[in-house]
Formats: structure tokens, sequence, C-alpha cells
């Protein structure tokens, strides 16, 4: 027999052996798995969690096409303190004449769009009505484009309904699933909207949603037809650039604050009056948001995975006093003191990972709930996984070391003696 041959047969009699064990003390054998199984289920469910949200997010944010950022009065982060949303409060509105100083000067744009919102709105057709939660957005003609709306049918907005501030609208999806459910098609039809009658010229591609809400329940008027209706004055726009390649992505956004810096009278070297964010920097904001808890769970998981640790080590140091005649009658037939080393460190690593297993299954289960409450597919941190496996491993290397040092160095004659 060769020596990887007889190497691998002693690993596999091991392997049966720490099994055996196990499975010979079941109660303590669970006790013993459960502090692993609990230190590793609270990483991996936050981290599932985690990155169910974050999928949702990088999904969700897609309504900005791409190379394309937004500049708006208020930011749109995770971590904003009180203090900074009420700063920010009291900034002075992004003026639609502002809003034409970045369009006409952004010379490394495609497009601009300027567009306005309001919230909470209740549109009316032919005995039907939406829920109070409609957003009505005024936007311009690159408006459309750089908020990267597809039109289902109909068609979108023209420049002689921006011109003429027309009273049209191109709804959502689910203005148009509420309103028309049987009908062959809204395009035509006539909707009412804070007492103004519109006509409907178009409905939009779905875009579905993010964090469990739905970026559907939207309707879209021409921007001169929403100052018309809701004024102008006292209205903040928001303005999105689309840059012309994702090469000149930064230089443009650079461009734009530099011009808007210019157009509201910013001091040199004071802070911007404004707040700018794109796809990518909303998914920054997020991790960054999450960072600490992610550390926190991590340190915490980790001294729950200690202190099972221990708990193994105290297991298999009972073990081998237990098992002491059974060892020395493997000595004395033969057996060397690496492999009685190998039985046992077999046997806690098997233990650690068992619970280890246990843990990962839970925790992605209780962390994919998260998305099934917010409609998001489940996913498996892949990574976490990892680690939570090469973690198990190494507390069941740590701590079953010296319990199989001390079994592996039993002289067989008084193992043989012990009663």
């Amino acid at each position: 027999m060769s020596r990887s041959l007889l190497q691998w047969s002693k690993l596999k009699e091991s392997m049966v052996m720490a099994l055996a064990a196990i499975r010979s003390g079941k109660l303590r054998s669970i006790l013993t798995l459960l502090g692993i199984a609990v230190g590793v289920f609270s990483i991996i469910s936050v981290m599932t969690a985690v990155t169910v949200l974050r999928s949702s997010i990088e999904n969700g944010i897609s309504q900005l096409g791409a190379n394309t950022f937004q500049i708006q009065k208020m930011a749109n982060g995770f971590n904003s303190s009180p203090d900074e949303r009420r700063k920010m409060r009291n900034r002075k509105n992004l003026s639609y004449e502002q809003a034409l100083q970045v369009k006409e000067k952004s010379s490394l744009a495609e497009a601009v769009g300027i567009e306005s919102w309001e919230f909470g709105k209740i549109v009316f057709s032919q005995g039907q009505k939406t829920n109070p939660n409609i957003q009505l957005a005024g936007e311009d003609l690159d408006g459309i484009v750089t908020n990267d709306w597809g039109i289902e049918s109909g068609r979108g907005l023209l420049p002689q309904d921006i011109d003429l501030a027309s009273d049209v609208v191109v709804l959502g999806q689910v203005v148009k699933q509420r309103l028309f459910p049987m009908s062959t098609g809204p395009v035509g039809q006539k909707v009412r909207i804070d007492g103004s009658i519109y006509q409907v010229i178009g409905v939009f591609t779905t875009k579905g949603g993010v964090l469990g809400g739905n970026e559907d329940n939207f309707v879209v008027i021409p921007l001169t037809t929403y100052f018309h209706k809701y004024g102008k004055a006292e209205k903040s726009v928001h303005i999105m650039v689309k840059a012309k390649s994702r090469e000149v992505f930064d230089d443009c956004l650079e461009q734009s604050r530099l011009i808007l810096r210019t157009a509201r009278n910013v001091s040199p070297g004071a802070e911007d009056d404004f707040a700018y964010f794109s796809n990518d920097s909303v998914v920054k904001q997020f991790n960054e948001f999450t960072f600490y808890l992610r550390m926190g769970v991590l340190l915490v998981s980790s001294i729950a995975l200690l202190a099972a640790g221990v708990g193994i080590m105290n297991i298999m140091l009972v073990s081998v006093t237990e098992r002491t005649r059974e060892i020395g009658i493997r000595k004395s037939v033969g057996a060397q003191r690496r492999d009685i080393l190998t039985q046992f460190i077999i046997e806690a690593v098997i233990l650690c990972e068992i619970g280890g297993l246990v843990g990962i299954l839970l925790g992605i289960t209780a962390g994919n709930v998260v998305g099934l409450l917010i409609s998001v597919p489940a996913v498996i941190p892949w990574e976490w996984v990892g680690i939570g496996i090469g973690s198990c491993s190494l507390v069941g290397l740590i701590f079953g070391v010296y319990p199989a040092w001390k079994a592996a160095a039993l002289d067989p004659i008084e193992a043989l003696r012990y009663e």
C-alpha cells in the first residue's frame, strides 16, 4: 500500500470514529454546537439582510439612467444627522433659471433634465381613483431621457407640449392598472388631478421598486404645465445631468457643480449649498451607513464563537477522560500519537462545522425574510458563507488542539489500567 493511500485510509478512519463519537453523545453534541450555530447565525443573518437591501437599492436606483447624476436642494443620503437635515432645509431653493444655466453651459453633458415634484396626489378617471400616494412630476423633454423612462404605449412629451403648457399626462404602470384595468388602453382618455383635467398621451414601461417601494406610482406632466398649476417661484427643481460618456462623468459632474456655484453666488472656499448624487454614490453611502452595524455584529459574533470554542474545549477534555481506555487500546494495537491527535482534532472541527452549517442555513433564511417583506429576490452572501465555514474550522482547530494533544500524550499502559 502506498504512503498516500495509507494516510488517506487513516484519515478516513479518524473521520468515521469522530462521527461515531458525536452520535454517541447526541445531547452533549447538540448543546456544544448550539453556541457555534448562534454565533454564525448572527453573522450570516445580518450580512444576508444587508446584501438583500443593497441588492434592492442597486436595482431600484436605476431610475437614473447610465452616466447620470442628479443635483437637488436636499442630500439623498442614509447618514445625515438631524442638524445636517435642518441646515439643508434652510438652503435656498434651486430655481428653474439656475437649472437653465446648467443646461446651457454644460458642454460635457449629453442631456440635462429639469423636474419638480408633488406628492400624495389622487388621480381620478371614469369613477375610479388611485390611493392618495401618487407622485406627480413636472418634466422637460430631457427629463424623460435622464430618468431613463421608456414608453410602453402612446407617446412621451413633445416640444409643443412644453411650449403650450398643454394639459397632457403620461401615466406610470400603477396608475394605469388602477384606473384602466379592463381597458384596451388609456391613451386618449381623461384623468383628473387636483381639479384639473388632463388627456392621457402615453404610458411608461414598468420600473419596479426599491426597499419595498414602487417606482411606478407616478404621473408626468409638462414642466411648464406644472409651474402654471402649482407655482414656480416657490418650487425647488431637480437637475439631472447625463454625461456624454463614462470617461467624462467626473469632469461633467465637476463642471455642472461649478456652473451652479456661480449661478447661486457661492463664495470661493464655502461648501456647496446643494447636493448631488448618482447610482454609485447612493450604494457607497449605504455601505458606509451599514459599516458600523456589520462591524458590531462581527464583534459580538466573534465573542459568541470564542465562548463556543471554550465550550468545545471543555467538552473535548471530558470526552478524552471518558475514552481513556479506548485511546489505550488504539495505541496498544499500533495507533501512533499523530493518529490520536488527528482523530480528536477532526472531531472538534466536524462538531464546529455542523454547528456552522446550521447557523448558515438559519441565517440565510432569516436574512431573506427581510427580502420577502419588501418583495426583493432571495440572495446568498457567498463570501460570508465562506467566512462562516472558515471561522468554524479555525475555532475547531484552535480549541481542539489541546484536548487532542492531551489524548495523544496518554501513556498506553496507564490508559489501559484506567477504570
